[in-house]
């Protein structure tokens, strides 16, 4: 379940996408669906690739994640509505491409900064291997006091006590 509040977001930014793109061709808003569908369907795809990554898995509100699930929303919301009949310009392409990389991945930054900020206000500093990009870069490593980076981490720590 730790995964749906990350896919709802995400769903709601791709929704946002179409919303706007339409408004900007002043096209009938009624036709939303039309236009997001390809992209909801490859969204759901994406969540499930980036979540079937292995035991090291990313957390959904990682860059990591974000990156897996924005790439496979693209692609695969451009593949379908060319499958479907409709057109996938390269300007529509490349608007695609940055606009969904920016909500998809851009939350998650932002996600990522807070969570940074928070630790330190709160007098720790970041756990030594730790990366908001997705996972430890140096997971199990002793530190100079001996623990281990998933023992600091308490995201880490929280998902060692679900498995």
């Amino acid at each position: 379940m730790r995964y749906v509040p990350a896919l709802i977001v995400d769903a709601v930014l791709v929704l946002v996408f179409a919303v706007i793109g339409r408004a900007s061709h002043s096209e009938d808003p009624l036709g939303l669906f039309a236009t997001a569908w390809p992209f909801l369907v490859a969204l759901l795809v994406g969540h499930v690739v980036a979540a079937v990554q292995g035991r090291r898995a990313p957390r959904p509100w990682t860059i990591l994640w974000g990156a897996i699930v924005w790439v496979v929303t693209v692609v695969g919301g451009l593949l379908l509505r060319v499958a479907t009949g409709s057109t996938a310009e390269p300007p529509f392409i490349i608007v695609a491409t940055l606009v969904l990389g920016l909500f998809l991945i851009g939350w998650r930054a932002l996600a990522a900064v807070v969570r940074r900020r928070r630790r330190l206000a709160e007098g720790g500093a970041p756990a030594r291997g730790v990366s908001d990009s997705g996972g430890a870069a140096g997971a199990g490593a002793a530190s100079e006091t001996g623990d281990t980076t998933a023992e600091r981490d308490p995201d880490t720590a929280h998902e060692r006590d679900q498995q």
